[in-house]
Parts: structure tokens; sequence; C-alpha cells
């Protein structure tokens, strides 16, 4: 690695020197030679020492800053970013001299993947930062005029060849240019997040002109103008991104190439360049992307989808949280599927009392599903479960869960009512074909790694006979909830047996315990059926293998159906899973709800894509489910606690002996 070195505490931060260190830099104090290298973050008056040493000393300077897609919330609330620019030659916000991201606009080819790139920011909605999600803002009638505020002192206003004075001059040039038509101002982020700043107060509108504040999603407001005025904000090529006739009053580093109304000429930018041309120039060549997950430099697409799923989980106004039925060990867990609401979070085990707190403070409720009463609340619910990619280990052995599911409506294993799961899985229509190959690629992963919701037990060692009909029967938790809300007179291990020896006489049947009854943890447990029942019982056995072997699967309500059809498996279900009742299934019981006909990867999008929230088990930062599948197939987790073991191995004592009050 070339030496780097740096005079400010800022570049020494945990993430700037990771991802300096990953680009090839080493970072360092000490006085460099004349063939050396200097860090200057950014031209805050911090970077003046760099400044000084570089030209005492002829070492080269590189100015480091964020890059345009940065993180959720701003930098001032200590967020680490997921993008730097490191410029050899000056900075993108000061147009007085050339800047790398200027020499790459002039040279640079661009990506064939722009447009589809562009789409996809546009679609999430996706900003330098991007606190809240396109949907979650009040936004005025479109067709008005935009205008871009900026914090005062910002140095991207100077080096744009502005000052205070150029705002003021830029919305006296809106007025006269637009009479009549809605005026709107949009106020930097940081504002509301710090001490900081910008150059309109109310005072300084008209009475018909809007003045907004609050934390917001820019896309929609952008997508809603007519025009949009700025000085120098990235908003304004955002806008440009998205179609708008731009004006600008400073010189960005997108002014000058013909993409924008320009009130200053640089005169080293003559030629004009595409939208394409200028975005793969700022976008994908000029920064370095961090991968917060795997500890790596990225590229554009992937910091896109980290951004966007981020911004899912992370984003959105904070409110009160208040939470009911939550065991103890599992709660500081379940806060890390929503960050900002952690800090107000309460819990309490009465969920009448929560509903009203909840309804008093207008909080967000969080009830366990197992633990939501029959009778209705005071306020909206939010039940929560674990997902259906769960762990490297079981629940009931105190192993975090990967993926919880948030659902507004119901919950996926009662099917006595509609959930939030049903309605995704009915909409099978509405999937674009991005959506349809990602649920393929997904589904083709998942049987290429065998994984499962517990990722336990061994390979199977089973003799059967040469061209016997093989059926798979998985025993379940006899007092789950989705056995007691979701099975008709068929709704115990043994009983399940029964019925499928009975229709299936000459067949060789396994039976599969359940984990957690394996473990002595939950009940469920038969006496050792004879052959009669089952040929064999596999014991300790993880679940992928034995689908594997089965011609079919029996099941009550087990996931391991779902998990057989994965893998293209025949399933009759005796009670109604979440995949029964939509023509994939062969059903013994009917659900009239589930009129809509769907396949198989439709059902996978709603069922591990669209309706659970994941958390990587390694970093515990909000994920997708492709990084859960990678962790769960190379089994990496995070570090048990020293307690978990012990504590494990003492509930399955008192399940083994009749003790339940740990439950």
């Amino acid at each position: 690695m070339k030496p780097l070195h740096a005079y400010s505490g800022g570049m020494f931060r945990q993430r700037h020197r990771r991802m300096l260190e990953l680009a090839g830099w080493d970072v360092g104090l000490g006085w460099p030679g004349s063939a050396g290298h200097v860090a200057a973050w950014g031209q805050r008056p911090v970077s003046h020492r760099a400044r000084w040493v570089a030209r005492q000393s002829g070492a080269a300077l590189l100015t480091i800053e964020d890059g345009f897609l940065r993180s959720v919330h701003p930098g001032v609330t200590g967020e680490p970013t997921l993008s730097l620019v490191i410029d050899d030659l000056g900075i993108y916000y000061d147009a007085s001299r050339p800047s790398r991201l200027e020499v790459l606009v002039q040279t640079g080819e661009e990506d064939p993947e722009a447009g589809a790139l562009i789409a996809r920011i546009r679609e999430i909605g996706l900003s330098k930062y991007t606190p809240m999600g396109r949907a979650e803002s009040a936004l005025p009638t479109p067709g008005y005029v935009l205008i871009i505020d900026q914090t005062r002192g910002d140095s991207s206003i100077a080096g744009a060849g502005a000052d205070a004075a150029t705002f003021t001059e830029m919305l006296a040039a809106a007025r006269a240019e637009n009479p009549g038509r809605p005026i709107v101002i949009r106020a930097h982020p940081d504002c509301s997040v710090s001490a900081k700043t910008g150059h309109f107060q109310p005072r300084d509108l008209l009475s018909e002109e809007t003045l907004l504040s609050d934390p917001m999603n820019p896309w929609p407001l952008i997508e809603g103008a007519a025009k949009v005025y700025t000085v120098s904000s990235q908003l304004g090529f955002e806008a440009v991104l998205a179609g708008k006739d731009v004006h600008c009053f400073g010189l960005p580093f997108y002014a000058g190439w013909g993409l924008t109304q320009d009130r200053q000429t640089c005169p080293r930018r003559g030629q004009a360049r595409s939208v394409a041309q200028v975005f793969t120039a700022a976008y994908r060549d000029y920064p370095i992307y961090y991968d917060p997950y795997r500890d790596r430099l990225t590229g554009l697409s992937e910091t896109i989808e980290t951004l966007g799923c981020l911004s899912r989980q992370w984003g959105g106004p904070s409110k009160n949280l208040i939470l009911t039925g939550f065991r103890t060990w599992k709660r500081r867990h379940t806060l890390r599927f929503a960050p900002p609401l952690a800090a107000s979070a309460r819990f309490t085990d009465d969920p009448t009392e929560a509903g009203a707190i909840a309804q008093r403070t207008d909080a967000v409720h969080w009830v366990w599903a197992s633990k939501m009463p029959e009778s209705p609340l005071a306020t909206p619910t939010i039940r929560v479960e674990d997902g259906f990619l769960r762990s490297i280990g079981l629940g009931a052995e105190l192993v975090d869960a990967a993926s919880l599911v948030f659902d507004d409506l119901g919950i996926y294993y009662d099917p006595r009512h509609q959930s939030r799961l049903e309605v995704l899985i009915a909409k099978a229509a509405d999937l674009t074909l991005r959506e349809r190959k990602r649920a393929d690629a997904l589904i083709l992963r998942i049987n290429e790694t065998g994984i499962s919701k517990y990722n336990q037990g061994a390979a199977p060692q089973i003799d059967i006979p040469h061209g016997q009909q093989v059926i798979l029967v998985p025993g379940q938790v006899e007092d789950d909830a989705s056995v007691r809300l979701g099975c008709g007179e068929i709704r115990t291990n043994r009983a399940l047996l029964q019925a499928a020896r009975a229709a299936n006489p000459d067949a060789f049947l396994i039976y599969k315990p359940h984990p957690d009854v394996e473990a002595g943890l939950r009940p469920g447990a038969i006496d050792q059926p004879d052959a009669r029942l089952a040929d064999h019982v596999a014991e300790g056995t993880a679940p992928a293998p034995l689908i594997s072997l089965a011609d079919q699967i029996w099941t009550l309500t087990s996931l391991m159906g779902f998990e057989a059809l994965l893998r293209g498996k025949q399933v009759t279900c005796l009670g109604l899973p979440f995949y029964a009742g939509w023509g994939l299934t062969e059903d013994q019981m009917a659900c009239p709800r589930r009129l809509a006909r769907s396949d198989l990867t439709t059902l996978v999008h709603a069922a591990l894509i669209a309706y659970p929230r994941y958390l990587d088990p390694v970093t515990h930062l909000p994920c997708e489910v492709e990084l859960v599948v990678e962790r769960l197939a190379s089994g990496e987790q995070a570090h048990r606690p020293w307690w978990q073991v012990p504590l494990t191995k003492a509930q399955g004592w008192c399940a083994g002996h009749g003790v339940t009050f740990w439950r």
C-alpha cells in the first residue's frame, strides 16, 4: 500500500480509514517526502493543515469527500458513509480549477447500463442521503417551481462561484420568470438534524409560497416540479436525471455540459455531454463504494441495492414504539430491525395496556403474534413472528433470528383472517420482470445451498428399497399456533402419520420429528412409531437431503412443505399453511379467500423477499435475503454470548421435567 499522510481526526475514522486501505492507501501521520501523498478532507477549515504540508513538502494532494450516494441519514448524525471520492486534481464542487470528475466527464465512456441504474435510483428513491421512503411525505400539487436551498457556508457554494446573495437572486428570478406559478422551497435536510441554517426563512416568502423543512424523500418532490432552480445542490443533478428543466445559478459539476440552463459559464466545459455520460463519470467512475457486510470495495449497482435495503428499514419518521409479548432475550435483537424506533422502545406484557399507551402517545405497537389477544386492541397493531429463513440453530435454543415478519393485517400462520402475506401472494400480476428473475435466482440458490429455516442436522442414512415410493412426513410442535389455528380434525403427529399411511399403504414413509421436539423443548413427541406407520424415523437429520429423497411430502402446516415446493416436490397439506390454497399443493382443507392461482415464483417472491425483513447475522445490519442465504450456507454468524448455551441446557432440563415457567 502507498503511504497517505493525514492531519485531521476525521480521516482516521474507522470507515474512512478502512475504505482508503481497501483502495490501496496506508493512512498515517508524519512528514511526506516530495514523492509522497497528503490527504485533505474537502475544503473545510481543518484541511488547511494538509494543504500547507503539501505545499511545503512538494507532496501530491488528494482531496477526499463523500460520494453522491452516501448513506441513509446525513453525516451529522454519525452514520458512516458508503462512498468516498479521492480526487488528485481538485474536488468536484470547486469549479475554479479542474477536478478528476471534470476530466472523467470529458473523456469517459457512458455505462451501457446507465439508464437502468438511473431508473433504479429513481424507483427506490435514493439521494445523497435518503431518510424517508418515496411515499411517506405530503406533497404539494404538481406543477410548482422548485427552489433548492443549501446550508450557509457550504463549500460547494463558494466553489460554484456563488454566495448568499446568489440565493436571493435565484428566488427573485424564479418569481419573475414564472408569474402565477406556485413556488416551493426545499430546505436542506441537515437543517432539521443540526444547528445548520439555510438561506431562506418563512419571513422571506410571499404568502402563496411554501418552505418545506420536514424530512422527506426528494424524488417525488422533484418529479412534481415544472422547473427546478438551484445554486449548486446535488438535487439539481437528480432533477436532470428526472428530465426536468434545471436552472443553475452557480457552477456545480453537472453545469456547463448542455444539460442545464446556466447563469454562469466555465470555459473548460465547452463540449456537450449526455446525461448518461455525466452520470457514469459521477456515480460509477469517480467514487469508491464500500460493502459493509463483506468489508470490501464494491460497485455502484450493489451500493444502490444496499442503500435501498437500509432506507426501507432505517428510513421513515421516528415514532414511539411499544412492544408486547417479547421474551427478554429477544428484545435487544428485535430492536435491531428498526433502529430509528429503538430509542423510544418500551416493553410490556399486557397488550391491552400497551394498546392504550399507543393510542395516547401515537406509538407504533408491535405484538409477538402468538401473544396477540383475540379481542381487537384500541389501536392498529403489527404482529411480529420469525421469518422462513431464520438461523443456524433453534429459536428455542435462544439463537437470534436473521429474519422477522411484520404483519399489519394478520399473521401468515392463521388462515382464519387475511394476512399481509396472503395479499402479496394474490398480487401475482403486479410482479415486474426484474422481480420474477430475482425470485427465480433465489429458488436456484436455495436449492444449490440446501438451506432451510434452522439449518441443523446431519445427512440422512436411510436404506430405501429400490423402486418404492418415498413419502416424507415432517412432525410439528403440537401446540404451535399454525397447528391450533390452521388444522381441522387431524392436528397431531400420530394422526398425520396415520392419514399418510392410510392413503399410501405401500409407500416407504419417513417420519422427521420437529427439532424443537427432539430437543425436549416443545410438546409433540410420539411413541416410537411401528412399521405400520413409519418405515424410518429420521432423528437429527437435515431437512433438505430428506426432501431430496422423497417423492411426496405429507404435512399439517410445516414449513418443510414450502421448502419441498422449492425443490419441485408434490406436497399434500392436511391443514392450511400459507402456501396452500394457491394451486401448488394437494389440499384437504379450503380457504375461500385464496382464489388466485399462483406460481412458485410469485409465492417465493412474496414469502421470502417482500414479506420478511432481514438482518445480517454477522454485522447485525439490515440486509437482503440473498445475504442471509449466503450466511446460512457458509455457517457465518455472530458470536453467541457465553451464557446462552448453559441457559439453553437449563431450559431443556426444565422442559424434560415438566417445568414450564421459563416459557
